[in-house]
């Protein structure tokens, strides 16, 4: 787990094993969520990078009738 810190003007710094694992880039849109009592960021990607992130997916479930 890694601390941050904010500064006087309001930004923090992302550590770099989180950088690097989340393959984030300087000036990368990233969305801030407020989820309850905590800031949950999350990376935008472009939707070309979304392409197959579904593959794979068990399309077996039953559905309803006007879903088919």
């Amino acid at each position: 787990m890694s601390t941050l810190t904010l500064s006087p003007k309001f930004q923090v710094v992302i550590p770099k094993a989180i950088r690097e694992k989340l393959g984030l880039s300087p000036g990368q849109k990233i969305q801030a969520i407020l989820y309850g009592n905590r800031i949950e960021l999350i990376p935008l990607r472009p939707i070309t990078e979304m392409r197959g992130f579904l593959k794979g997916i068990d399309t077996t479930v039953k559905r309803e009738v006007d879903r088919v």
